[in-house]
């Protein structure tokens, strides 16, 4: 049965009000102090303090300062007015659970809000950080066929220049060819003219000294001497083409290929590739098991079967960055953290884990009733026993045999009715 603490002292002006509540001996911290609009609790087991206050307050700007074993509250109204009492009179117990449920609602939808807002800013980032890489990348991209650009313009304007003395060197060796062409030709058609000449009157003894010589294997004609005198090209000269292919990603050759869309994928890939880069940076050291979320998640389980359970909390974070579609590194996790006593985060994973615990067929309802139990848990800790009631009556819904559930979700009606009795 939990204490109540009735000594307090208050004091108020027409905007707030001050409220001093003395702890001595007790050792107080902010997941103590559950505050809305026109609720207020402290609860520090075994004692607790609670006040459903006169008018509504500014729950937003107003602080509580914990020193020296005293909680400072300074509340601001909502309207300026002077309160007859700090606490609002002449209330039944139905009024007053209803406006301590509907107290407890605003919290949660408060925090579902906020949590929410901080995914949405998160994201707004994200897409920022990606838009910003993107412009550099598309700058850089830019720069570059800017640069190979120039470099083709240069590269074309030098072989231009080239063709350009190619041609003239080719159109001089081919005058220079015609004109030795045409002094052959006029030196072939005078020798022509003087033998024609010296045989026009020919001896008895010239003409039968030549019909001789044309017996032999010394005779010639009347070309020979030019024959000779003509000279054959060298053969040319063997070399080797070594010829340079450009490298592809892709296997297929470039005519048949699509250019925007390989470019588009590549971009892509990059992207993911930089993401995950950027994600999980601090992993490189760790060897290739150690990245496997399987590995990590039963590591975890050794170290929380030890009773090591900071070590598996360690754990199941790296698993749950490396893959966080796998509800049982959430369930487990929120073992953990029961055991360490961190409630939120133990409500935060096992949400987490009900989240992903879909569809809902036979062969996760096991990992379903541990979530339901290990978040009512939480709750009843957190003293919060509407919510953790209604996580075990949902397990039972799911395992109405099981006679643990059963007694424990017994047990916190019990509370329930007690706590309400008492207030």
């Amino acid at each position: 049965m939990p204490v109540w603490l009735r000594e307090y002292s208050w004091r108020q002006t027409g905007s707030a009000v001050y409220l001093s509540l003395p702890l001595r001996g007790l050792r107080v911290t902010p997941a103590n102090i559950f505050c809305t609009d026109q609720y207020l609790k402290v609860s520090i087991p075994p004692f607790l303090f609670e006040a459903i206050l006169y008018a509504p307050i500014d729950d937003t700007n107003s602080t509580a300062k914990i020193g020296n074993g005293i909680i400072f509250f300074t509340l601001y109204k909502k309207e300026v007015a002077m309160w007859e009492s700090l606490t609002l009179a002449n209330a039944n117990k139905e009024k007053l659970q209803s406006l301590r449920e509907n107290a407890v609602l605003k919290a949660h939808e408060k925090a579902k809000e906020e949590t929410e807002a901080k995914k949405v800013t998160k994201q707004e980032h994200k897409k920022y950080a990606l838009e910003a890489t993107m412009k550099l990348e598309e700058a850089e991209r830019k720069r570059i066929e800017d640069l190979k650009e120039k470099e083709r313009q240069k590269v074309t304007k030098e072989l231009e220049l080239w063709r350009k003395q190619q041609k003239d060197a080719e159109k001089q060796k081919r005058i220079q060819k015609e004109g030795e062409l045409h002094e052959k030709v006029e030196q072939l058609k005078e020798n022509k003219k003087e033998k024609i000449n010296k045989t026009s009157i020919p001896d008895e003894g010239t003409s039968k000294t030549r019909l001789k010589a044309t017996k032999g294997h010394g005779s010639y004609g009347m070309f020979s001497e030019n024959l000779k005198e003509e000279q054959l090209p060298a053969p040319r000269s063997a070399a080797t083409i070594k010829i340079n292919f450009t490298s592809r990603v892709f296997p297929t050759a470039l005519r048949e290929s699509r250019i925007a869309e390989e470019e588009e994928w590549l971009r892509k890939q990059a992207e993911a590739r930089r993401t995950i880069s950027a994600d999980l940076s601090e992993l490189e050291d760790l060897k290739e098991d150690e990245k496997n979320p399987d590995w990590l998640k039963d590591k975890g389980n050794k170290m929380f079967a030890t009773g090591n359970y900071l070590a598996a909390v360690n754990a199941y974070n790296l698993a749950v960055r490396l893959n966080n579609k796998l509800p049982l590194l959430y369930l487990n996790r929120a073992a953990c953290h029961l055991k360490l006593r961190n409630l939120h985060k133990a409500i935060e994973d096992s949400s987490k884990a009900l989240e992903l615990l879909t569809p809902l067929v036979p062969d996760n309802e096991n990992a379903r009733v541990k979530a339901y139990v290990r978040r009512g848990t939480a709750f009843c800790q957190l003293e919060l026993y509407t919510e953790g009631l209604q996580d075990y009556e949902a397990a039972l819904k799911i395992d109405p045999k099981n006679r643990t559930i059963e007694k424990d979700a017994e047990k916190i009606r019990h509370l329930i009715q007690g706590t309400t009795q008492d207030s």
